[in-house]
C-alpha cells in the first residue's frame, strides 16, 4: 500500500533528489543539483510550502514528490494551494503513487483551510491530465465559459 508523509527538513535531500530526477525528465540539466537542493533547503524551512513524498509501501524509499504552496486569496478570503511539482520516479508509475500524492495534496489543503487547489501542467501529458481529471480538476473550474489558462513570462 502506497505510503505518503510530508517531507521534514531532514529529507530535503530525498526531496531534491527527486525534483532533479522531474527535472531529467525533461531532458533539462538547468538548475543544477546543488542549486535545486540549496532551495529546497530553504522552502522546506518555511510555513507556507510544503513538501509529501510518496512511497510504493512503508518499508520502501520514497519515489514520488509533491511540493505544495500556500498563499492566502483576495478571491476566496481564505488560503489557496498550488500544487506546482507531482513526479513519480518511471520505475513506480502505474501504482498508485501519484494518485495517493493528489489525494494527501487535497487533504493538506482542507486541513490549512484552502478553498481551493490550482495547478497546471502540459496539455500533451495526458497521463497527468487523466489523473488531475479524475480528482476533479478542470479547465473550466472558475465557471467562465473558456477555459482557464495559465500564462508566464521567463526574466532573464
Amino acid at each position: 500500500m502506497t505510503s505518503v508523509w510530508r517531507a521534514e527538513p531532514h529529507e530535503a535531500e530525498t526531496v531534491g533528489r527527486l525534483l532533479v530526477g522531474f527535472r531529467n525528465h525533461y531532458g533539462r540539466d538547468w538548475p543544477s543539483d546543488n542549486a535545486m537542493l540549496a532551495v529546497v533547503e530553504r522552502l522546506i524551512e518555511q510555513p507556507d510550502v510544503e513538501y509529501l513524498l510518496a512511497s510504493v509501501d512503508a518499508d520502501s524509499p520514497p519515489v514520488g514528490v509533491c511540493q505544495l504552496r500556500f498563499r492566502l486569496s483576495v478571491w476566496t478570503a481564505a488560503p489557496d494551494c498550488w500544487l506546482e511539482d507531482l513526479f513519480v520516479e518511471q520505475s513506480a508509475r502505474g501504482h498508485g503513487v501519484g494518485a495517493a500524492l493528489v489525494e494527501a495534496a487535497l487533504e493538506r489543503a482542507r486541513e490549512r483551510g484552502c478553498r481551493r487547489v490550482e495547478l497546471d501542467t502540459n496539455e500533451d501529458n495526458a497521463v497527468a491530465l487523466s489523473l488531475y481529471h479524475r480528482f476533479g480538476f478542470s479547465e473550466r473550474y472558475k465557471g467562465e465559459p473558456g477555459r482557464d489558462l495559465f500564462l508566464g513570462l521567463r526574466l532573464t
